[in-house]
């Protein structure tokens, strides 16, 4: 397991990094070269720099997120993309996104771009698609998510460990 970071707009690096070395996960910084800098990291975090342009950074995060990894993004769509993957998609505003998340964020984005068209002269407001969600202070969730991940890393270990012992008993 590893914490992945959607890095160029994150304001909650630090605690990000903070909490991964409390727990000794390796945390993936993913930004663009545009936002290049040379402040030295941490051991167990690493900084990946891709090319500028619109959603590189997005197919990094991608080609790199495993199931079981932890990300940290505002991108919704990149997010809708990661959960098949099982992945845990978390904002830095404290919501973890979720199937039914996604769901509303896709269904605002089209009424809004549809009233907007209809309306040219009103400010559409869109829906908040995380209104039934609970909002913690992202501390406090990204804690919660790397134990839950660790203890279903745990159950599969053990479950592995308990495979290969009952195919060397059959030998």
């Amino acid at each position: 397991m590893r914490i992945l970071v959607d890095a160029d707009a994150c304001p909650k690096k630090e605690a990000i990094i903070q909490e991964a070395q409390n727990y000794q996960i390796p945390v993936l910084l993913i930004s663009s070269i545009s936002h290049f800098s040379t402040k030295e990291l941490p051991d167990g975090i690493e900084r990946i720099w891709v090319d500028k342009g619109s959603d590189q950074a997005d197919f990094k995060i991608m080609k790199l997120a495993y199931p079981n990894d932890i990300v940290v993004t505002q991108d919704y769509g990149l997010a809708s993309m990661l959960l098949p993957k099982q992945c845990r998609v978390l904002h830095h505003e404290g919501y973890e996104y979720t199937n039914k998340s996604i769901q509303k964020l896709i269904d605002g984005r089209h009424l809004s771009a549809q009233m907007r068209r209809q309306s040219k002269k009103s400010k559409v407001k869109s829906l908040n698609p995380f209104a039934d969600e609970t909002q913690r202070a992202f501390d406090e969730l990204l804690r919660q998510v790397i134990e839950e991940q660790l203890e279903q890393t745990e159950r599969i270990d053990q479950s592995s460990d308990n495979d290969r012992a009952d195919g060397m008993e059959r030998s």
